[in-house]
């Protein structure tokens, strides 16, 4: 049993808590029962697994199937799961795996997807994960100029979802949006000030949706690459949505159309 916060694999994992570390080790975090779980559902190869007696003696099964995917396995005491881990009260169990490749290819009878440029904040990209997946569209891209895909807070509000869609980090945007516009995709910008709404959109055609940073919204390069814009009506002393929000709204109006 590991009970030295001094100990080298403590400090190895939690160097994962940063950008350098994961890039450095190729690796990252996964906390918690439930994305353990998802990640052993997607066959995730593991390499080490972390865990406390009282945890796994709460899962035994999952602990079980956990050691048949992990290169290490080691029992921690609770201080230094806590030590860990970065959310406040860890429920008894951190693992890393392997970085997965942030890769979509081409996407065959392609219906809905969505660009993100420059998010910032890791609630706000893992909660849209979580909501792309529970709409079933097609795949996220996501520009490297957002945070890190790999967050572990990305991953925690995701709630799994994040190992169930296709997503890839790109350097250019404007490239996979030129590409699928060639093909027919219908390409739509939400701006504040647009004359249609949302919901007077046929998503019934294949759909590119472009959301922009939290603060500064979308570029006006991506505006201008766009075949129809929207807005998302509000109401007085409201200057705009959360982005999650934003997000949700049109792809579940999406789903509603499709389901007509």
């Amino acid at each position: 049993m590991i009970t030295s916060v001094r100990n080298p694999l403590v400090k190895q994992i939690r160097s994962l808590h940063r950008t350098k570390g994961r890039r450095e080790q190729n690796q990252f975090l996964l906390e918690g029962t439930h994305l353990l779980e998802t990640a052993c559902q997607v066959n995730c190869y593991l390499v080490t697994l972390c865990y406390t007696e009282q945890w796994q003696a709460r899962y035994p099964q999952l602990w079980e199937n956990a050691l048949k995917r992990v290169e290490r396995h080691e029992l921690v005491t609770p201080e230094v799961l806590a030590t860990m881990a970065t959310t406040v009260n860890p429920d008894g169990v951190v693992a890393t795996a392997v970085s997965r490749k942030m890769g979509i290819g081409a996407i065959a009878d392609f219906k809905l997807g969505l660009v993100l440029e420059r998010l910032q904040d890791p609630g706000n990209l893992g909660t849209i994960i979580r909501t792309a997946v529970g709409t079933e569209i097609d795949g996220i891209w996501l520009s490297d100029d957002s945070v890190d895909i790999d967050h572990p807070k990305v991953l925690r509000a995701s709630a799994g979802a994040w190992f169930q869609l296709p997503l890839m980090v790109v350097s250019d945007l404007t490239d996979v949006i030129k590409t699928y516009q060639k093909s027919g995709i219908n390409i739509v910008a939400t701006l504040p000030n647009a004359n249609r709404t949302y919901w007077d959109l046929d998503f019934r055609k294949p759909t590119l949706i472009l959301l922009g940073n939290e603060g500064a919204g979308l570029s006006d390069d991506l505006v201008e690459l766009a075949d129809e814009t929207v807005t998302i009506p509000l109401g007085k002393g409201v200057e705009s949505l959360n982005v999650a929000i934003a997000a949700a709204l049109m792809l579940y109006e999406a789903r509603r159309q499709s389901k007509k």
